[in-house]
Parts: structure tokens; sequence; C-alpha cells
């Protein structure tokens, strides 16, 4: 149960997985090491967020073994895979609606750094997210949906986990949104934290990530540096469109 820095922080390895009778993964192998950001592309309906379920204990695979830190977390429960570091920013709008801004961030805090620590994450959360702090006692659900996907980034980013998880963080959002979210996201990698993203729109990810793995029908058919990776993924997402 090594936590060795040659460890990667994350291994998806030869992973089959599914909802029911539909099998969305078949098998994925995916690492991240420490302090790097992967990128995994694709259409929509490739399966990259099921990838990413697995990746964080939303969903058990049904095939091949999940290791974070070198530790076989294949079969834990999702509070084993937070427990060990790995954090989840979802798709959509993952807030408490009724609950103002500052409720969302001090529930979050509480429950991933304790009470303790609640006061100083959230003065961080309301520095870093300028629009937040002027909104900080409006109920979360009367926020414009650019607003809501900020208030559920800003609570994973000020946990700074080992690794973090995006899940389409730019689906739906205005351009400026998104250069907002990808710029908290490298200074979170700066500060150490290991970034797998799931992404269905290329350009910020190939800006930020080290290593990209292109996703079709449910298996990797290529991986590479960012720089080889536009092309590939031009010609596999744009000019095939017969796959669906």
């Amino acid at each position: 149960m090594s936590d060795s820095t040659d460890t990667p922080i994350l291994e998806l390895e030869d992973i089959t997985a599914g909802y029911g009778p539909f099998r969305a993964l078949f098998g994925v192998s995916v690492r991240v090491d420490r302090g790097e950001a992967v990128a995994l592309l694709g259409a929509n309906g490739v399966g990259k967020t099921t990838v990413a379920r697995v990746a964080s204990g939303l969903v058990a695979p049904t095939g091949g073994r999940v290791r974070v830190a070198g530790v076989d977390l294949t079969a834990a429960a999702t509070h084993e895979f937070a427990r060990a570091g790995v954090a989840h920013a979802p798709e959509g709008r993952s807030v408490f609606a009724t609950l103002t801004v500052e409720e969302n961030l001090r529930l979050s805090f509480r429950r991933a750094l304790g009470r303790h620590a609640v006061a100083g994450a959230l003065d961080e959360a309301l520095t870093q997210f300028p629009s937040l702090a002027r909104r900080r006692h409006q109920s979360a659900g009367t926020l414009s949906g650019g607003e809501q996907r900020m208030l559920s980034v800003a609570r994973v980013l000020v946990e700074r986990p080992k690794l973090l998880v995006a899940d389409e963080l730019s689906l739906g959002l205005a351009p400026i949104i998104v250069d907002e979210i990808y710029v908290h996201l490298a200074r979170l990698r700066e500060e150490g934290t290991s970034l797998l993203i799931v992404e269905q729109h290329i350009g910020h990810a190939l800006e930020l990530c080290d290593r990209v793995v292109l996703l079709e029908h449910g298996s990797i058919i290529w991986e590479g540096p960012p720089h080889e990776a536009e092309e590939r993924l031009v010609a596999k997402l744009f000019d095939h469109t017969d796959g669906g």
C-alpha cells in the first residue's frame, strides 16, 4: 500500500463498465501521474463521463482494476475515494438550490475539511471567486447557469484534492466563464493537484494538459502529447460522423 511519489495517483486498468445491460466501456486503461494533467477527449456519448465516474467511485466497474495512489479501490465506496483525495466536479449544476451561496460552501467545506477549516476555506473561495462573493447571501437556485457552475467548481477547488476529476465543466457555459474556470484549474494544478479533465471541447484542455487520451465508442483509440492531438481529434470527431 505504498504512496510513493513514483506511483501514479490514478490507474484505471482494463476497465469495463456499464449501466444495466448497456455496456459503456470496453477495456479502458488510463493513468494519471502525480502532478500531471490528462485530458480525456471524445465526442458526446462515447463513455467519457463513465470513465470519470469510475475514477471517483461513483460507478463500480464490471471488470478491471481501479487504483488510487497504489491502493486498490475497485470495489470501494465513493467516500473511500474521497478519503483517498479524489474529488469529482461533475457536469451540470450540482448545487443546493434552496441554500444560499455561502451555505452551499459552508456545507461542502465542513464535510470535506472539518468544522475548524470552514471559515478559512470560505474566505478563500469568496476571494478567488468575486462574483460569488457579491451573491453570498443569494439562493443558489436564483443564480445564472454559469454562476451555479462556478459555485460547484469553487466548492471543489478550495478543498485542494490530490486528484480532481473534472467532467465537462465547460458544457453550456459562455466562453468568458469557461476561461475563468480554466484559470482556476491551472492554479490548482500549480499547487500540486493532479487533473483528469473530461471534455468534449478541446481548446482549453489541450492548453492545460500534459497528455491526451482519445475515446471512441467506449474504447481508447489514441494517446499522446497535446501538440499531436489536435489534428487527430479533428479527424476523429468531425470527419467521421457515422459513429454517432
